[in-house]
């Protein structure tokens, strides 16, 4: 335990007057060595650009970008592709950086420095989402700096990288907006391949049912109904022949034939028939040929056996009449007969078509819906590719959201690092803690006896006499000797730490305005 206790103020003044020297030299030495580190370590230059992201100047109601990144996330992006290898290493080679150390160092490890040596800091702000409408942080600039010790290489890195930056963002929004393009259009290709395949399917398929699409359905049945009223009217009709055919018979049973045979009467009616027919029909009708045939056999059967006349005309004039009537009447009857078969098949035929119908139209409409499910496909896609190209002509004249420099990097006039006053700061603190240190060591360490109280505290005996402190005048010449050292020291301080602020610190002219402004604010 040390004999000097600290109990008073005095105490702590006595103990600094002791080991002012320790504390003087011990301050002065690490002060000193603080100092020279801060002149020694090489001085570091940092060059800033700042880059604004910019939204584009066409309002997004009438053209939307197909670029849909956030800015930040391209940011990202395009960080990465800068900062990757290849990219680095043709800016080191072109700028010559870090010489000293490719001599010694690795591919990699210069990189690496080069990337510690970049910085990027992203300026965020709240800002409206338009495509949710809500606020969220967003990134609307960002800075771009670069460290080293020759200025002009430094601001000349610093303006290299903001340029690359500034094309990277072109070229990534150009090649997302042509890719997307590309795509589209490629798409539209395909569908347009497919739509001209399901149009030939489609047409194939009416080729194959003409008569029974379901569109013809609402034709079919209304001509199978035409076709059913006229069959029922043409057998009105033939009810109607057949009863006066049969009158007819029953009138010409009712007369009596003359001088000529049966064959001469049925001559006469062939005659009558073959003259009404022509009256109707061409030559090359089936009822004229077949009646002229039957005329003829008869004429050559009754030539055969004597007993045709000169005129071969009838001889009753009313058996005559009836029976060309009554030729007339079968004729009709026949054509009805033909009419009635024919508008019979009509019917059945679009019945059939009617019946078919259902069948067909299933498959119709699958067709039908593949088709107009590619055609819907193909408007789309015209109208995104006719979009996506309006976009892209917005990229390629740099409408869409840019990067913009507004603050290029500018020549570093002073080292960012080291900073000379804070390490001079921290080197005066750091020497004045350490002598109080030494000094605070020594005294515990220091066992002499200053004071009588002290002494007859330590030896249980009384003190007799205090013999005080003998100055003669070499102490008095050594003390004014030091008292004009520390007046010197303290004219020097004066004088040299105005000259050390202003040529290490700040502008003595600067800090002067500075002050006032400050005093005229107050």
């Amino acid at each position: 335990m040390a004999m000097n206790e600290i109990k008073t103020a005095q105490d702590v003044i006595d103990i600094l007057k002791r080991r002012k020297t320790s504390i003087l030299v011990t301050a002065v030495t690490i002060f000193v060595i603080g100092a020279a580190t801060a002149f020694l370590i090489p001085p570091k230059y940092r060059s800033t650009s700042t880059i604004l992201i910019e939204e584009q100047e066409v309002p997004r109601e009438l053209v939307n970008t197909t670029v849909t990144s956030y800015a930040d996330q391209r940011l990202q992006t395009i960080n990465q592709r800068i900062m990757g290898t290849d990219r680095l290493l043709e800016i080191i080679t072109k700028f010559n950086l870090y010489p000293e150390l490719r001599k010694k160092w690795t591919t990699e490890e210069i990189v690496a420095k080069m990337r510690k040596d970049i910085k990027l800091n992203t300026i965020s702000a709240d800002v409206i989402d338009p495509r949710s409408g809500a606020s969220r942080p967003a990134t609307i600039a960002f800075t771009l700096s670069y460290e080293g010790k020759v200025p002009q290489v430094v601001q000349q890195v610093s303006s290299e990288l903001a340029s690359l930056y500034l094309a990277e963002n072109l070229a990534t929004r150009e090649r997302q907006s042509q890719g997307t393009t590309s795509f589209l259009e490629e798409e539209l290709k395909t569908v347009q391949v497919k739509l001209a395949e399901a149009d030939a399917k489609l047409a194939q398929f009416k080729t194959r049912n003409v008569t029974t699409l379901p569109e013809l359905v609402q034709v079919n049945l209304q001509v199978a109904e035409s076709a059913e009223h006229e069959l029922e009217s043409f057998q009105a009709q033939l009810r109607n022949l057949k009863e006066r055919e049969s009158s007819l018979k029953t009138q010409l049973d009712s007369i009596s034939t003359d001088a000529a045979t049966q064959d001469k009467s049925r001559l006469n009616e062939l005659r009558v028939r073959l003259g009404e027919l022509k009256t109707r029909f061409t030559d090359e009708h089936p009822d004229v040929i077949k009646t002229k045939a039957e005329l003829a056999d008869l004429v050559k059967e009754l030539r055969a056996t004597g007993r045709e006349t000169a005129d071969n005309k009838p001889d009753n004039v009313a058996y005559i009449t009836i029976s060309s009537q009554l030729s007339g009447v079968r004729s009709e009857i026949d054509s009805v007969k033909r009419q009635i078969a024919s508008y019979q098949k009509k019917r059945d035929e679009y019945r059939g078509r009617v019946a078919s119908t259902p069948g067909v139209e299933e498959g119709y409409r699958s067709v039908m819906t593949d088709r107009n499910n590619l055609q819907v496909k193909y408007d789309d896609l015209s109208r995104k590719v006719l979009e996506a190209k309006t976009a892209h002509g917005l990229e390629k004249e740099q409408k869409g959201e840019r990067f913009t420099l507004i603050d290029a990097a500018r020549l570093p006039e002073k080292p960012f690092s080291p900073n000379i006053p804070a390490v001079l700061l921290i080197g005066l603190v750091l020497g004045i803690g350490s002598g109080i240190g030494v000094a605070a060591l020594k005294e515990q360490g220091d066992f002499t006896v200053r004071h009588p109280e002290r002494l007859a505290y330590a030896t249980s005996f009384p003190v007799l006499a205090c013999i005080p402190e003998i100055v003669t005048w070499q102490d008095h010449a050594l003390q004014k000797t030091q008292r004009r050292k520390r007046l010197i020291c303290f004219v020097a301080v004066l004088v040299l730490a105005p000259v050390a602020f202003h040529f290490l610190v700040m502008d003595l002219d600067v800090f002067w305005a500075r002050l006032l402004r400050r005093a005229a604010k107050i």
